[in-house]
């Protein structure tokens, strides 16, 4: 199979029908194998009656409808664990990605042999104060932290290797960084391409201002994963331990000189340099431990399950692992 295309989508059921008409035609066009795979996310709309009725008529169109909300990261990763095309395109379900672009991404997949391309909506027609500029923002802060060089972290439009999502591990809010994700795992093959932005045909975007305060905090949180994740102790012990030299190092100077210099004068526990000492020791060992543990708790650590699934879609198995389950 040439291309899956994968769609997570809460309350679009407007722009369902117009979506798949348009991308099948982008295919049948260009002759593609193909799959469409909606990753309904908690919507409380006809939502997923939409897509069944898509699937009743397309049998390259699959779904998975989620028990709630769990967020675009769990819906990624279910469309993810289910794509078989070698190349996987994700786009959002609101018409502001224009499948149009799908024939050029998959061209720079399997022509220039890339592991991601992401998509740069170059001109955007969202809110200028809301969207444009803390987008500016938040790619600034990405590309400076992560070394990741796009501009646009958070367009849904890309296109990835098989071998790719099949390798990252997208939860909680990182959908913002998989190519951050991608390039931790080894994918270093990544670029990126301009494409169109359309404005929002139907409904509002469920996404405001506090996505992008989220999108620091989970820029802060890789960052700190992809550095120390697997060997938190290099971190925490390391600090624990010069904490706890700077420590030593003062009361050995105090022990030194009420020895021998100053022998009759005030009280160790009367001196400033004493409390610094304690202070610093009792730090430093807290610190050791924290590593310690955190050491002990990835090693014995158990997946929770990220997501329910309610139902599926012309899927004759889904595969469950540690992040997910089926609800029959």
């Amino acid at each position: 199979m040439d291309i899956s295309v994968v769609i997570p989508l809460l309350n679009e059921q407007e722009s369902l029908k117009e979506l798949h008409d348009w991308i099948v035609k982008v295919m049948q066009s260009n002759r593609f194998s193909y799959e469409l795979i909606f990753i309904d996310d908690g919507s409380t709309d006809d939502s997923w009656e939409t897509i069944q009725a898509l699937a009743a008529e397309n049998n390259t169109v699959k779904g998975i409808r989620f028990l709630k909300n769990f967020g675009k990261s769990q819906a990624l990763h279910a469309g993810f664990n289910l794509a078989q095309g070698d190349v996987v395109i994700t786009m959002d379900a609101d018409l502001q990605d224009n499948p149009e672009e799908i024939p050029e991404l998959y061209k720079l997949i399997k022509d220039e042999h890339l592991d991601l391309v992401s998509g740069w909506k170059k001109v955007r027609y969202d809110s200028v104060i809301s969207k444009n500029i803390p987008s500016k923002l938040f790619n600034w802060a990405a590309r400076k932290t992560s070394g990741v060089q796009l501009h646009d972290f958070n367009c849904g439009l890309k296109a990835y290797r098989k071998a790719v999502v099949k390798s990252i591990d997208v939860h909680g809010e990182m959908h913002r960084y998989i190519p951050v994700l991608a390039k931790n795992a080894g994918f270093t093959k990544i670029n990126e391409k301009v494409v169109k932005h359309q404005a929002r045909k139907y409904g509002t975007t469920k996404f405001g201002m506090e996505r992008f305060i989220n999108g620091f905090l989970d820029l802060i949180t890789i960052w700190f994963i992809s550095k120390f994740g697997k060997q938190p102790m290099h971190l925490f012990g390391a600090l624990g331990v010069l904490m706890f030299i700077i420590g030593f190092c003062f009361a050995i100077y105090l022990g030194i000189d009420k020895l021998f210099f100053t022998p009759y004068g005030r009280l160790i526990t009367q001196r400033p340099q004493f409390y610094i000492s304690l202070t610093a020791m009792v730090i430093g060992t807290q610190l050791f431990i924290a590593g310690f543990l955190g050491e002990l708790i990835l090693r014995s650590k158990k997946q929770d399950k990220r997501y329910k699934i309610q139902q599926t879609i012309n899927l004759d198995t889904f595969k469950t692992d540690a992040s997910h389950n089926l609800v029959s």
